[in-house]
């Protein structure tokens, strides 16, 4: 497990998940994708100027509305990035999956994640169980992330029920804990 022995303090990154185009406007526009683009955008200011590792985070497929080097595979225009953030590219729903990402953290010293994106259902979710089971305590930003409906639930029914469902998760040891994005805080 990942946690701080002795005098170490917590080191937090924040995971910018998917907060691409094609996900942000036309027909596979995500529920509130403007607010939710807002809320990541204050996690990720507070998260720099504290020196924090911000991670953007773009999924990639051979086809649809995130094929690469589209322009729905593009991040999405009012997300805030700067030049010290980290892109990282990723072909599957977990972040983890053939990524670097964990070498990455490891590097990088960090001992917990604070999570946002799109889709909640899909790669927020996947990415978040993986980040407990490599012993990542994760904060889930509960108003920093969002979906599409689907046939059974709308997205703020499935925004609402991972927020439970995530923080309810004790057995990988780990767990995540909810935090909207005031509250998301970094120390420098």
């Amino acid at each position: 497990m990942r946690k701080p022995t002795g005098a170490e303090s917590v080191r937090r990154a924040v995971l910018v998940i998917d907060v691409q185009r094609g996900l942000c406007e036309g027909e596979y526009e995500t529920f509130e994708s403007a607010r939710i683009i807002d809320h990541i955008n204050q996690v990720t200011s507070r998260a720099r100027a504290a020196g924090a590792l911000v991670v953007v985070i773009q999924h990639e497929s051979k086809s649809g509305p995130l094929t690469h080097g589209s322009q729905g595979w593009q991040l999405a225009p009012a997300l805030h990035t700067a030049a010290i953030d980290t892109l990282l590219r990723k072909t599957a729903a977990d972040s983890f999956h053939l990524t670097e990402l964990d070498a990455l953290l490891q590097r990088s010293a960090v001992t917990e994640l604070v999570i946002g994106g799109m889709q909640t259902d899909f790669c927020v979710d996947t990415t978040t169980r993986r980040a407990l089971a490599l012993g990542y305590p994760v904060v889930l930003v509960s108003d920093g992330h969002t979906t599409l409906n689907n046939k059974h639930l709308s997205a703020a029914q499935i925004i609402e029920h991972h927020n439970e469902t995530l923080s309810n998760i004790s057995s990988f040891g780990p767990v995540v804990r909810l935090e909207c994005a005031q509250e998301v805080r970094f120390v420098a």
